[in-house]
């Protein structure tokens, strides 16, 4: 796991947490051992292995490398960081190294930008993404690493969100980093607008990275004041927070401006039984499939026009909550999603194994 990542139940972040439930249930999990920070004071799952929390990253990166030769692992899975995870695995031969992407690779902006990702990506054996979308985007951006990469996506565990869709309170659900990507500014404006229409109804925000974003997000977020207590904003919230709300809320909104990876809390959504408005933007449509109502562009006319339709269409609402929530349970469960990367990795040391008996290379160039 990346740097600063504790693995502390109750506290993962989207990340740590898709990484939790796919490790919980693989066949492999054994034999699996996962590295993140000291810390958790309760670990999301037994047995982590741990190197001192805060250390300065060159020495983190010892401190890892250390483990990872002591370990002798047949495949290396790097979530996420791809500066610490290339130098990880250029200085580590022998094993078959993934950097599992959880957000999409950057395009690069000019040829310094290609010449540098191309030197790290170098690294790796395999490049993992989230959806089909970021993985198109990437083979789009570096053709000769085609045969390299492949998508598994997220799972979502619906029993964890599983909220009765015929029972939902009158809430317009916001769950994302308080950031103008994300579209909070199009949805504080959408919001209030459907407030203003109908009395009865009410907004939640759960707003993450509130601390880095504060300057930005804040005037958006006041323009809410006026409706007092209708309007509930929870910075930073913890995990079971989100979880409460997910499962009370009649609609979902997810404003993404920018092509997500897949867009974890669409899945949740779907999973806690809300009916969901959705920008659709990169592996988003992947999420949903054809549940959820999408407004692209994700700004506050169109947000606001898919959300009354929701608010005063009971009929609607309550069909798109039951099959978004039967779409995840039979597309996204962690027992579809388990069974994929298994087989990954299983094939991926197959691939091994013959390219090892025929002498051929097996690291694809970047």
């Amino acid at each position: 796991m990346p740097r600063g990542s504790l693995m502390e139940r109750g506290r993962t972040n989207s990340m740590e947490t898709v990484a939790a439930v796919l490790n919980a249930r693989s066949r492999y999990r054994d034999d699996i051992r996962i590295i993140c920070d000291a810390g958790a004071l309760d670990p999301a799952l037994p047995g982590l292995v741990t190197v001192p929390a805060g250390l300065g990253k060159n020495a983190r990166t010892r401190a890892v490398a250390a483990l990872l030769r002591d370990f002798g692992p047949d495949i290396v899975e790097y979530h996420q960081q791809l500066g610490p995870a290339a130098e990880l695995a250029s200085g580590l031969p022998g094993p078959i190294h993934v950097l599992y992407r959880h957000t999409r690779i950057k395009p690069p902006g000019n040829p310094f930008e290609r010449f540098r990702y191309r030197a790290r990506l170098r690294a790796f054996d395999h490049l993992l993404f989230v959806s089909e979308a970021a993985t198109e985007e990437f083979r789009a951006d570096y053709p000769r690493f085609g045969g390299s990469v492949s998508a598994v996506c997220n799972p979502i565990d619906v029993e964890d969100w599983r909220g009765d869709v015929e029972d939902r309170d009158p809430l317009i659900l916001f769950v994302g980093r308080a950031m103008q990507e994300k579209g909070l500014d199009a949805f504080c404006a959408a919001l209030a607008t459907v407030l203003d229409r109908h009395p009865d109804w009410r907004g939640a925000l759960m707003l993450g990275d509130w601390e880095k974003h504060e300057a930005w997000a804040a005037p958006h977020v006041r323009a809410l004041d006026r409706f007092g207590d209708r309007v509930q904003v929870h910075r930073s919230a913890p995990i079971a927070k989100v979880i409460e709300l997910t499962r009370r809320a009649a609609i979902a909104v997810t404003p993404s401006r920018v092509a997500e990876a897949l867009g974890l809390t669409a899945l949740e959504a779907h999973a806690g039984g809300a009916a969901l408005v959705s920008s659709g933007r990169g592996g988003l449509r992947e999420a949903s499939g054809d549940h959820a109502l999408y407004v692209d562009p994700p700004e506050a006319p169109g947000l606001a026009e898919a959300m009354l339709r929701l608010v005063e269409d009971p009929a609607l609402r309550l069909s798109m909550a039951r099959a978004g929530q039967a779409h995840v349970i039979a597309i996204h469960s962690p027992v579809v999603r388990t069974g994929q990367l298994d087989d990954l990795r299983a094939r991926l040391l197959d691939q091994r194994s013959v390219g090892s008996v025929s002498g051929q290379p097996t690291r694809s160039p970047a």
